[in-house]
């Protein structure tokens, strides 16, 4: 969403400002010189007329520099910023299994992240440059330096209205707070990856032993006395009933 407000305020916009030009012969002047630009800023392009204050002679002007560089790679980022996060919104909701199966889609996704933030930072920055020296290029008070009848101080030139800049300043904005939500989902995007999850593994350290449930030990010899006393597990062995003398066996009397 905020993609498409940045290349939308940046590319659609148009700009006008206007200068007079207040000539000593009256008929020559004119007071209302419309001048328009527009994305991408080629501004070496845009052309006007004004009066040479001679009779009824004008000539054909240019304003200065060509800022369609920075202008065009912000949109250019910008857009496909947006249509990356359309395709992967599809697949968080379509396709989180596959994405999930293996390391790859998660691991493609964080590179993508970060390269995406590194372009909104550098984008971003170029244009807010570019964007600076449009405003000094356009202003009126710059543009009547251009024309010839202003060096003359007979003739009187000023400025009608000067371009609005809101949309160009939003544009700059949104692409900086592209960067900062693009920057801040690295974190995210990284606990998806086999990178983090290994590392989390290898802090859990091995898994203990379970101990038995009944508590139970192993059977040894020792473990019982027919004579009675302890055993070798500290337990009282309950007295035989019988004992052996020689090689025969004698039972208690009952009675």
């Amino acid at each position: 969403l905020f993609a498409i407000f940045a290349f939308a305020t940046c590319g659609g916009y148009t700009g006008q400002l206007r200068v007079s030009v207040d000539c000593m012969e009256k008929a020559s002047s004119n007071l209302s010189i419309a001048i328009h630009f527009s994305y991408p800023f080629r501004l070496h392009q845009v052309a006007f007329q004004a009066p040479l204050c001679e009779g009824m002679r004008s000539e054909r002007l240019f304003l200065a520099g060509d800022y369609s560089s920075s202008a065009e790679f912000f949109v250019t980022i910008s857009v496909f910023a947006f249509l990356y996060s359309l395709m992967a919104t599809v697949v968080y909701i379509f396709y989180q299994n596959k994405y999930r199966e293996n390391n790859r889609g998660p691991l493609i996704d964080f590179i993508v992240t970060v390269v995406f933030s590194f372009l909104w930072l550098v984008s971003s920055s170029a244009w807010a440059k570019a964007l600076s020296d449009v405003k000094t290029a356009t202003d009126p008070d710059e543009v009547q330096l251009l024309i010839s009848a202003c060096k003359d101080q007979s003739n009187k030139c000023g400025s009608v209205h000067g371009p609005r800049w809101s949309g160009l300043n939003t544009s700059v904005v949104f692409g900086f707070l592209n960067f900062v939500l693009w920057a801040g989902n690295i974190w995210f995007v990284f606990k998806e990856t086999g990178w983090h999850k290994g590392a989390v593994k290898q802090q859990g350290g091995p898994p203990e032993k379970q101990a038995s449930p009944f508590g139970q030990q192993a059977f040894s010899p020792g473990s019982f006395d027919q004579s009675g006393g302890y055993g070798s597990q500290g337990e009282p062995c309950p007295p035989s009933e019988y004992h052996q003398v020689g090689s025969s066996t004698f039972y208690p009397n009952p009675m």
